[in-house]
């Protein structure tokens, strides 16, 4: 593993800035396009920060010009030519281009003693990461930007929680963020903003500037996947990465019952009309153990929701961000997108590279439309816009033919001797 990580080091990431002979000089190392940089004794001149946040009286997340050349850089030999060619994907959430196009070369060294008590207003000398958020309304989308943050660990060969997390805010906004306690799973130190070094020149021993959530072909949100691939064991060690790390378990649980979880929505759009009918037809399956929920988070907390998934055999639901939570499903489960509302990619993507089985609507006369589906700006019919009816006798064929897929790998799972005779019969198999 350390030497994939070493791989990824050196084959991904070039020298845009190279140390020029001693170690307190600086250093900047980008993959392709400045998706991914590292840098030592980088310094930044926050002075003009807040006049440059508020200029002409907008208050923008990801304003591109807040720097002047020098306000930004290190003392090292500057590439400057290779560092002009890399703004093909400059994008708020597809590079930091941007942020670091005004990088120059300093007279002096932000990693020197002496240079700092006259250049440094204050010096940060444990990591950093600066990382540019998607929605944190949506679990769909913030949920990339925390995978994207772990696979960035992976090829910065490090997962130490010492660290300072720093939101690349220009605004002075507050950032909305259902899912806070994820970053325990990254940072024992609370989250800071870039608003927080306002009027200071600051020197930062060792950055991070990772993986972003809308990337050309990113993770997870764009990812190409090749026909046929299921199981990433990138996702998969995310999802292990973070379930100890916010103290997620798995409860006990019989390898001959299997839970459901059905996820009820509460907004206007894509609700079940008889929602309470196929409920109370899973109640007569005596195997099942049905519970209903619905995760707002004003009422059901963030980490009770993923400890409620983690012990689902059966996640269902109408198409939207909620079904993110496939995540955090143990690997012998299913998720079942009760209906994709003709988007159906997504969720169907996400299931395969988490490795869990997932399953959607099959007979298009068995649903009914409640109201036309109607967008609300583009006025035209849209599948999202409107409610839903299901035949109660297709649903149940629907969920019991998956639950006897599901018994069979519970039962394989929880099972050390069935499980090794699969395990002997699957590499049988291979040769």
């Amino acid at each position: 593993q350390e030497r994939r990580r070493e791989r990824i080091r050196e084959t991904d990431l070039e020298e845009f800035c190279f140390i020029v002979c001693t170690s307190d000089d600086s250093s900047l190392r980008c993959s392709t396009n400045l998706r991914l940089c590292t840098a030592t004794n980088l310094y930044i001149d926050f002075t003009r920060f807040r006049e440059m946040s508020q200029k002409e009286g907008k208050y923008k997340m990801f304003l591109e010009d807040i720097f002047n050349e020098g306000e930004i850089g290190g003392h090292c030999k500057f590439n400057s030519e290779l560092h002009h060619q890399q703004g093909n994907n400059k994008s708020p959430l597809q590079s930091w281009y941007a942020e670091l196009e005004q990088f120059a070369p300093l007279h002096f060294k932000p990693g020197s003693t002496a240079d700092q008590e006259q250049h440094c207003d204050q010096v940060i000398s444990k990591p950093t990461v600066f990382i540019k958020l998607d929605a944190g309304v949506n679990m769909y989308h913030h949920f990339c930007d925390f995978f994207n943050l772990y696979a960035s660990q992976h090829a910065n060969g490090s997962f130490d929680d010492d660290i300072h997390i720093v939101i690349w805010d220009t605004s002075y906004r507050l950032y909305g963020d259902l899912f806070p306690e994820t970053w325990r799973a990254f940072s024992r130190h609370p989250l800071k903003r870039l608003s927080d070094f306002e009027g200071k020149r600051m020197c930062f021993r060792n950055a991070l500037f990772p993986l972003l959530a809308r990337m050309m072909r990113g993770l997870f949100y764009n990812t190409y996947l090749v026909p046929g691939c299921q199981g990433s064991g990138l996702m998969q060690a995310f999802t292990k990465h973070l379930l100890p790390r916010l103290d997620i378990t798995q409860e006990q649980s019989s390898p001959e019952q299997v839970r459901v979880t059905l996820l009820s929505r509460s907004s206007k759009h894509r609700r079940i009309v008889n929602q309470d009918e196929l409920v109370n037809a899973m109640k007569t399956v005596e195997y099942f153990s049905v519970k209903v929920v619905d995760y707002k988070y004003r009422v059901y907390p963030y980490l009770d929701q993923l400890q409620s998934t983690h012990n689902s055999d059966i996640f269902m639901g109408m198409h939207g961000a909620g079904l993110t939570h496939l995540l955090f499903l143990p690997d012998w489960a299913a998720v079942f997108e009760i209906y994709n509302t003709e988007d159906p990619r997504c969720y169907k993507d996400l299931a395969r590279l988490r490795g869990v089985q997932y399953i959607t609507w099959e007979k298009d006369d068995k649903k009914w439309e409640d109201a036309p589906g109607i967008h609300p700006t583009m006025g035209t019919h849209h599948a999202k816009f409107t409610n839903y009816t299901f035949d109660v006798e297709e649903f149940m064929r629907l969920v019991t033919g998956v639950a006897q897929q599901v018994l069979e790998r519970k039962r394989a799972h929880l099972n050390p001797q069935l499980l090794g005779g699969e395990q002997q019969h699957s590499s049988t198999a291979h040769r």
